[in-house]
């Protein structure tokens, strides 16, 4: 049984489009994901790769409850993500990292850890500060606890926001472009971080755009275009039969220098 269940899902947003005519701006509907369904098990890292405004992104805001869809639904954990009172305990099994990430600033990195676990989970605080210390260690960041988010590298942000989704011991972790804005020395921390994750056994759906992370740690790719699902392959497959035998994969990936 599947962990995630995307079940035909439709998602479009409101925006305004410029008329040449009329030379006025006019509300318009743009549709982002189209029918889309798809499933995730409980195990193996999976990449969502793609050009940029083809629905990435908004599928795990989807899946997390951050976006509502307009047709169709995403079961999670046997959740529903149209029911409001499971969105808590949805988010709690799906750990988001977003592209930017929001620390808190007026608390040290050990309260941001906690704060979570403590007032949503009940957890005592002397076990949430003992788990805090583990997973700051284990993302190489022990010696930080009592920084706070400016005396700290966009790639150390970044490593402690990966923490901060673990402390809630989510099934699943959802990366969105999490090293888009990190240069490549910081990027190279964050990747390593994920793929000592995905070799403990973690779940992972990620949105990114380094090619090294799919080729080592990727074990399935997604790749979507138009808010359609175009391929769903293995890694192997994909880099190999599915960049010979599809046109649109071949130029997605010539483009960026793969």
């Amino acid at each position: 049984m599947a962990m995630i269940e995307v079940k035909n899902i439709t998602k479009s947003f409101n925006v305004k489009k410029f008329n040449k005519e009329t030379g006025k701006y006019e509300k318009d509907t743009l549709t982002v994901l189209r029918d889309f369904t798809v499933d995730f098990k409980q195990e193996g890292v999976t990449v969502l790769l793609g050009p940029s405004g083809t629905g990435k992104s908004t599928l795990l805001r989807c899946i997390n409850g951050l976006e509502t869809v307009d047709k169709g639904d995403i079961i999670v954990d046997g959740m529903s993500v149209k029911d409001k009172k499971s969105l808590g305990k949805i988010r709690e099994t799906c750990g988001m990292v977003f592209q930017q990430t929001v620390l808190f600033p007026h608390k040290d990195v050990l309260d941001n850890l906690t704060m979570a676990p403590i007032k949503l989970l009940k957890m005592p605080r002397k076990d949430a500060e003992d788990r805090a210390r583990q997973l700051l260690d284990k993302v190489g960041l022990l010696s930080k606890e009592k920084a706070h988010h400016n005396e700290l590298s966009g790639g150390e942000q970044q490593r402690i926001a990966i923490a901060r989704a673990l402390m809630m011991n989510p099934k699943a972790l959802l990366l969105d472009e999490v090293t888009s804005a990190l240069d490549p020395e910081m990027t190279s921390e964050v990747l390593n971080i994920l793929e000592n994750l995905a070799a403990e056994g973690v779940c992972m759906l990620a949105v990114t755009h380094e090619m090294a992370f799919a080729q080592h740690v990727a074990s399935r790719i997604l790749f979507m275009d138009k808010g359609s699902l175009v391929c769903d392959a293995n890694k192997d497959d994909f880099f190999t039969v599915y960049r010979k035998e599809n046109e649109r994969i071949a130029n997605f990936l010539k483009f960026i220098g793969e």
